[in-house]
């Protein structure tokens, strides 16, 4: 199953889930799709979804799926990533009113550099995404968050 979650925000990425329902009408994408879809407008036809889940949900699809689709947040990536599963990462554009910048573009862009997920930076593209995603080991994401703590905690400590 692949899990697609575009988020909380209250921005719409109805591109993003039109092109994977035209993928699954055409025959493109043949995997098993359920969709968070948040504040989107566009109701998908040919997969389930939900507007929005609760945590609980949330991590129990995460954890049922092979690959997650998202938009090109951190905590979506980071999130997913830290629970071992392959990422397929779409960006938001602001020129579709899909948010306020295009940060989600430089973002995407640094983890796909390093091998940690599939950068995917047009949704009609997904279908072969998909594939070179189940074909590809990523490097495991590796928190730095402990040593940061240490850090601080070694600094203030020689204040």
């Amino acid at each position: 199953m692949i899990f697609v979650t575009v988020g909380s925000q209250k921005f719409q990425f109805d591109r993003l889930l039109r092109s994977i329902d035209e993928q699954i009408a055409s025959g493109k994408i043949k995997d098993e799709i359920f969709a968070q879809i948040g504040f989107s407008t566009y109701r998908p036809k040919h997969y389930k979804f939900e507007n929005f889940l609760d945590r609980e949900e949330f991590e129990k699809k995460v954890l049922e799926s092979e690959i997650v689709i998202t938009h090109g947040g951190t905590g979506a990536i980071v999130g997913t990533l830290k629970k071992g599963k392959k990422v397929i990462a779409v960006p938001r554009l602001a020129k579709y009113g899909e948010h306020v910048d295009d940060h989600q573009l430089q973002l995407i862009g640094q983890f796909g550099a390093h091998r940690m997920i599939c950068a995917c930076y047009e949704p009609e593209q997904l279908w072969e995404a998909i594939t070179r995603a189940k074909q590809t080991d990523y490097v495991l994401y590796k928190s730095n968050t402990g040593r940061f703590i240490e850090k601080i905690r070694a600094y203030i400590l020689h204040l």
